[in-house]
């Protein structure tokens, strides 16, 4: 009961990361970018960035770890990685891959 417990949780972490990736990658494109190199407001891009990459090597860890904890193959893990560095990407593989384990 508490290893259900624990996948469940481990699981929900992994999708509030996956979605605040997403969006911060969302941000980084649409509006941080533009600001920078329309409007000359590099400062948003650094703040941003960074949040950014952080969310990034955490959404990619996370994917490993999902990968061991539900049994993905390789195309899934691979497809889930990759979804990191597509826009809107991380919301795919919220309800292609990880919303089914509910």
């Amino acid at each position: 009961m508490a290893d259900k417990k624990n996948k469940d949780w481990t699981i929900e972490l992994f999708r509030w990361v996956s979605i605040i990736e997403g969006v911060s990658f969302l941000v980084l494109l649409f509006i941080a970018m533009p600001l920078k190199y329309i409007w000359d407001m590099p400062e948003y891009v650094r703040v941003t960035g960074m949040a950014h990459g952080v969310l990034f090597v955490a959404y990619v860890l996370g994917a490993v770890l999902m990968y061991e904890k539900l049994k993905w193959n390789l195309k899934g893990l691979a497809i889930v990685i990759l979804c990191a560095v597509l826009p809107f990407g991380p919301f795919y593989a919220d309800k292609k891959y990880i919303k089914q384990t509910e």
